[in-house]
């Protein structure tokens, strides 16, 4: 399929993952034994067959996995970080951000919140409420008509989770789909999109390492969901760009990208 109102199959998706837990604590090790990033591959490929290419990279790989050359080729990048973010590049973030703005799809999971992509991209602090206690979260669907909401119960039981609450210091959202309570009264926006630039962006908060969450059906659909939605319909990737238009003439800019450069 081609053209600007349907998504090519198979999409490209990379999984990257932090993977320190895993490696120094027993309990999320036995609960992930092959790494977080690979249980959430697994859910994407169990959920869109043939429609999706699903590979890996984590933080220890060199440039982080995340190759100019990987990106490129990525319609959408899964994202998912806590005890590290610190350690990520701000050259390999710069990449990430740049293509984000071409219009490659990001999924943003659980702490990758405090990431240093997602807070580029959203320009604010991204900080909240939190409680690790096994709590039981229910996600309740906001906009049952959206395409990252098809075939999730309303609402879903997550038993044991990480309360997020509010205030989630993040921009107003495009579009809010999911919010989740708590057994403690809180109330958390845990899925939600944006667009910056021609990307399309998607934070989902279920996923604490030290609980089974991304074995969850209902949450590894959301998540496969949520890479259908996020590629880009438009036909090729570019940033956008400030270029002049002379009168009678709609198709072809010149002149300057930048504002300060000519």
């Amino acid at each position: 399929m081609n053209g600007t109102t349907t998504p090519e199959y198979p999409i490209n998706v990379v999984v990257w993952g932090e993977n320190r837990h895993e490696q120094v604590q027993q309990k999320v090790r036995d609960i992930y034994p092959d790494g977080m990033h690979t249980t959430i591959k697994e859910g994407i490929e169990e959920n869109l067959g043939e429609r999706a290419s699903v590979r890996t990279v984590t933080l220890d790989d060199p440039e982080h996995g995340l190759t100019e050359e990987l990106l490129t080729a990525t319609d959408v990048l899964v994202w998912w970080g806590h005890a590290a973010h610190a350690e990520v590049d701000d050259e390999i973030v710069a990449r990430v951000h740049r293509h984000v703005l071409d219009g490659m799809g990001l999924l943003v999971l659980h702490s990758g919140h405090w990431s240093k992509i997602f807070t580029k991209l959203m320009g604010t602090t991204c900080t909240l409420r939190w409680r690790s206690d096994e709590d039981r979260e229910l996600v309740w669907t906001v906009d049952p008509t959206h395409p990252i909401a098809r075939g999730i119960p309303h609402p879903f039981v997550i038993p044991a989770q990480e309360m997020y609450g509010e205030q989630f210091d993040v921009p107003a959202p495009d579009e809010l789909i999911f919010l989740s309570t708590f057994t403690g009264g809180e109330v958390f926006r845990s899925g939600m999109t944006y667009r910056r630039g021609h990307g399309r962006i998607f934070y989902f908060s279920p996923g604490d390492q030290d609980y089974p969450v991304y074995h969850q059906k209902e949450v590894r659909r959301v998540i496969a969901n949520g890479v259908e939605w996020a590629k880009t319909l438009r036909p090729e990737r570019s940033t956008p760009t400030l270029l002049r238009y002379d009168r009678e003439d709609f198709y072809n800019g010149h002149g300057y990208e930048g504002a300060m450069e000519n």
